[in-house]
């Protein structure tokens, strides 16, 4: 429900059943080096995609690369599971954010803004894949935390790994406070780190990766 502030006559001559609302609030740059703003999940994730395409054009790599935003990852996970349908990668990685530390959310699922990025290990996250992101993390120095989902992941990763006849699949997330509110809080620099690990993760791949993956 929204609140408007009007009469009701006032509302019934200016909106209409089925009319859509958006924050129309522009990104605050925070203290700490940190960016305040709607809908950071997911831009922040387009974003470290961005850093690590950038990334790539200076970096030795022989797969190809496919980047996608998504939609409906919120309500159905439609767009993921229908454009891994058409692309078929041969390996997923979905890049979304996850639960931040702060005021009222401190539990063992949230994780400090501005420390790293985290890595999923779900059933719907394929071991090998989690290795080796753990393996190329700690090469390259960036400071990753394990984020347990004993059940479904809540991200496009739950439709990419079921799509045909089963895609292995990882999961990268950005920690991030006051999720799904008009005033969500991201480190700048987490995204950064998300975007080189990717980068550094797909530099890593040789060329019969595939054959080498197993569930030890």
């Amino acid at each position: 429900m929204v609140d408007t502030g009007l009469t009701p006559s006032e509302v019934s001559k200016r909106v209409k059943v089925g009319d859509r609302v958006a924050f129309n609030t522009e990104p605050v740059e925070m203290s700490g080096g940190c960016v305040s703003g709607h809908t950071l999940d997911n831009r922040a994730s387009v974003a470290a995609l961005t850093i690590c395409l950038e990334e790539l054009q200076s970096k030795s790599h022989v797969w190809d690369v496919w980047a996608l935003a998504s939609v409906q990852e919120e309500v159905t996970l439609g767009g993921a599971q229908t454009s891994a349908f058409q692309i078929r990668p041969t390996i997923a990685v979905a890049v979304d954010m996850t639960f931040g530390k702060g005021t009222g959310s401190s539990g063992y699922q949230t994780f400090a803004i501005g420390k790293g990025v985290t890595l999923g290990i779900s059933p719907s996250i394929h071991p090998f894949l989690y290795k080796r992101f753990k393996e190329v993390a700690e090469r390259i120095e960036i400071p990753v935390s394990d984020d347990m989902m004993p059940e479904y992941s809540s991200t496009d990763a739950d439709a990419m790994q079921l799509v045909a006849e089963g895609i292995p699949t990882m999961l990268v997330s950005i920690p991030q406070r006051y999720m799904h509110t008009p005033v969500e809080l991201v480190a700048i620099k987490d995204i950064q780190r998300a975007g080189r690990l990717l980068a550094e993760f797909i530099a890593s791949l040789e060329a019969d990766f595939i054959e080498k993956i197993v569930w030890e």
